[in-house]
């Protein structure tokens, strides 16, 4: 189930029906999404789920094989200037080069953006402890993130794209890069599209968010929507059951007995009504973690999902 988004026409970031295969391997499969401007959208799926294969879509680096993606309105593979002066990228590789000092790293970035900010790069880069006579190879991997981060944002990008931003890193540094300069972004009227497989920053900072499992989008949609639609209850029989109960709104069942637990995805008024019906009552319920609902959605076997 996904849950109504921006159209292509509103949207910064445009993908539609996007699918891509490397030999036997389909890395995106009919993929559709549109990012708003001045939101913080997070991708969240497993290594090897087809975040990386997507974000490079967006960059241009690889072209779509059936589908479209458009970035700002334009094809970034036609248009690849047009489209990537108004981006600014971050891997979680951060590949920089070693033999820099910190200020030559910045003079030497700044010649290829025309709207590059002395002022504010001067500005992260205090914010950031990084010192400007240091080499590059003798940066922390944290540093070195930050580095790498302030770059992309020196020129004051439209769109950030942030590609496991926090990978391998302290969670300070998490906290740093997500919170402090990523809500800032999005509060400046500009976009952030970001990829993750830690559940626990996306679920901070987005609002929006898609789960990608083995190249298709299983969830879409506003964060608060797709939480308040999930909720996960344990319920009671008043006999001992021997087989597992059946409910059309659940997405996984565990339990033994009378007493089980169930996540599920609907109104509450329909997954309440479906409990009596079975013959059980509600012990407790609670709004899942997005780490629950993506278990949830994503498992190898699942319940027939909500329709």
């Amino acid at each position: 189930m996904n849950f109504p988004s921006p159209s292509s026409a509103d949207a910064v970031v445009s993908v539609t029906s996007l699918s891509r295969r490397f030999g036997s391997k389909q890395a995106l499969d009919d993929v559709t999404l549109h990012v708003p401007r001045g939101c913080v959208f997070g991708l969240v799926g497993e290594n090897g789920a087809g975040k990386t294969t997507l974000i490079k879509h967006l960059l241009g680096l690889l072209k779509a094989e059936t589908g479209r993606v458009q970035v700002f309105g334009q094809d970034p593979v036609a248009d690849p200037v047009g489209v990537l002066s108004r981006v600014g990228y971050l891997s979680e590789y951060r590949d920089l080069p070693a033999w820099m000092r910190v200020d030559e790293l910045l003079n030497y970035t700044r010649a290829f953006y025309a709207k590059w900010d002395s002022r504010y790069a001067e500005e992260l880069r205090e914010q950031f402890g990084l010192d400007p006579a240091q080499r590059v190879r003798t940066l922390s991997q944290g540093q070195q993130a930050k580095a790498g981060l302030l770059l992309a944002l020196a020129f004051r990008p439209e769109l950030l794209l942030l590609d496991e931003p926090s990978s391998g890193l302290d969670p300070v540094v998490r906290r740093d890069i997500l919170e402090a300069i990523i809500r800032t972004v999005a509060e400046e009227g500009r976009t952030v599209f970001f990829s993750s497989h830690l559940l626990d920053e996306v679920e901070r900072v987005s609002d929006q968010l898609a789960m990608i499992r083995d190249g298709r989008i299983v969830l879409c949609g506003r964060l608060d929507d797709i939480k308040q639609s999930h909720r996960q209850l344990v319920v009671r029989f008043e006999a001992t059951l021997t087989v597992a109960p059946r409910f059309e709104t659940a997405l996984t069942l565990r339990g033994t007995g009378r007493e089980w637990t169930i996540l599920c995805q609907g109104e509450r008024g329909r997954v309440v009504a479906e409990v009596h019906a079975a013959g059980a009552s509600v012990l407790s319920e609670q709004t899942p973690s997005l780490d629950e609902i993506f278990v949830a959605r994503t498992a190898e076997r699942q319940l027939k999902p909500a329709a």
